[in-house]
């Protein structure tokens, strides 16, 4: 494989970092202010305030790996950060299914739409 078929086209790299940002930045918000993110959840209820920095880990962990996979133009590594993003948005179906959250589903078909379409996106040029 010649060096071009191992690049990444410039707006797949783009929509990684934005990725990034944008976990990064729910993080930050989750951590920060989780009365903007969580509007029906009592934040006083014991237990909470773990749950919510789980929750903020795991978003930070994942801004992270795609960022780091984005800044090394890494296909391995940018593929598995979007097959984890899909396993994710796939949870978040069903999880909109059992509470009855149109919004939720509606957001978890499109990203995992996205999610898959960048999988293959990234991987068509090997």
């Amino acid at each position: 494989m010649t060096e071009g078929q191992k690049s990444l086209p410039k707006w797949i790299l783009i929509v990684s970092g934005l990725f990034a940002l944008l976990e990064l930045m729910v993080s930050l918000s989750l951590c920060f202010s989780p009365q903007s993110v969580l509007e029906t959840v009592d934040l006083n209820a014991k237990g909470v305030d773990y749950l919510i920095y789980m929750w903020a880990t795991r978003q930070f962990a994942l801004g992270f790996i795609f960022g780091f996979a984005t800044f090394k133009k890494s296909i391995p590594m940018l593929t598995i950060a979007y097959i984890f993003f899909l396993v994710m948005f796939v949870g978040d179906f069903f999880i909109g299914i059992s509470q009855k959250e149109n919004s939720l589903i509606i957001s978890a078909l499109v990203m995992c739409i996205i999610s898959s379409a960048l999988i293959f996106a990234i991987n068509k040029r090997k």
